[in-house]
């Protein structure tokens, strides 16, 4: 089959990189300069939008703010109704999924403007997390708001767009879970996932380290069907919970959805019988799903540094993925994924190599 994605960054290489793998043809528009590009290459292609679109069979994303031009000209090639999935682009419409879903999310109010949001933090009886309806992302467009704090001050600078006020929620760990939905609606999904985020972008995760409570995987993939099933989706859909309490009494809480391939899940590229992309790539292309074996793994993220040492390249357990960007503080510019025992051999990796792979501000 030939396949087009919306987007030519890492995420968009990558999907190209499975695709060509499972024996299809693949191009990438890039969403920046408006250019149809072959795979891994920086020269364009004599190509437009419409002629690269009625060349392909399917059209997919990398990213769901998917542009109005590319929705409008490839409306028949997209196997769901990508305007419903623009739409997760605005959280507002995120949560109100969440709750139609009946998927446990924190207690949560929109405001429109900055006269809202002020009399939304004076009238709390709840610590707030603020957070812009659009745009933001690890850890941008996102505000604290404790009792006792300014509630005007605050409401200057968050209330500029309109965005949505969670209650702060006291949570022990993130976890997140990556699966896949085909066209019949089957699913298939990996184990849940441990994250740990510094300065709100995500550090590292650790996947098949340790044993997942059955009970917590088992609610993670309810809401995983209920979410993809009210979409109708077909392909790789990323969830990201919040773990309130402990052990038996341990409940997730959504935070967010990824309807893509996401960061999170980097790590089944080496620690998974097939990874998040070849998944996405059988979805689209109604190949059979497999049954997925894991082991023990760590993605640690490269962020905002010039090169990944020539030690990791080199190294027995790792494999390095360089996404050819220029790197600053606090942007993904790579990551690392890591062959380990179990979760202390992870945080040994961890407190080796993080701060010498990571530049945050």
């Amino acid at each position: 089959m030939k396949l087009l994605f919306s987007g030519d960054g890492q995420l968009g290489q990558m999907l190209g990189a499975s695709a060509i793998q499972h024996g299809h043809e693949c191009l990438l528009y890039s969403t920046r300069n408006q250019q149809v590009k072959p795979l891994s290459a920086q020269l364009p292609l004599a190509m437009t939008l419409a002629e690269a679109i009625a060349w392909a069979d399917v059209v997919s994303w990398e990213h769901e703010d998917i542009p109005a031009d590319v929705i409008t000209l490839a409306q028949h090639k997209f196997l769901m109704d990508p305007a419903r999935i623009q739409r997760l682009t605005d959280r507002r419409a995120e949560k109100k999924l969440f709750d139609d879903c009946g998927v446990p999310t924190s207690p949560w109010h929109s405001y429109q403007n900055r006269a809202e949001l002020e009399q939304l933090l004076q009238s709390s009886k709840h610590d707030l997390v603020l957070k812009a309806a659009r745009g933001g992302y690890d850890g941008k467009g996102q505000w604290r708001f404790r009792i006792g704090d300014d509630a005007a001050a605050i409401a200057v600078t968050a209330g500029q767009q309109a965005g949505i006020a969670e209650q702060l929620i006291g949570f022990d760990h993130e976890v997140s879970l990556v699966g896949v939905r085909a066209h019949d609606g089957s699913i298939v999904c990996y184990p849940l996932i441990t994250n740990v985020h510094r300065n709100g972008i995500l550090s590292y995760s650790v996947a098949a380290a340790s044993a997942v409570p059955i009970a917590l995987q088992q609610e993670a993939e309810r809401c995983f069907k209920a979410l993809t099933d009210a979409l109708q989706y077909v392909g790789v859909l990323a969830i990201e919970f919040f773990v309130v309490g402990e052990g038996e009494q341990a409940q997730l809480l959504v935070n967010e959805i990824a309807p893509r391939v996401h960061n999170s899940g980097h790590w089944t590229m080496h620690g998974a019988s097939a990874s998040q992309f070849d998944l996405h790539i059988r979805a689209l292309t109604g190949m059979p799903l497999p049954q997925l074996q894991v082991r023990p793994t760590l993605m640690l993220n490269v962020i905002g540094v010039e090169s990944i040492p020539s030690g990791l390249w080199h190294h027995s357990q790792t494999s390095c993925h360089w996404y050819n960007k220029t790197p600053q503080p606090g942007r993904k510019v790579g990551h690392v994924n890591i062959q380990i025992d179990d979760l202390k051999s992870a945080v040994g990796w961890v407190e080796t190599w993080a701060e010498r792979l990571q530049v945050l501000a």
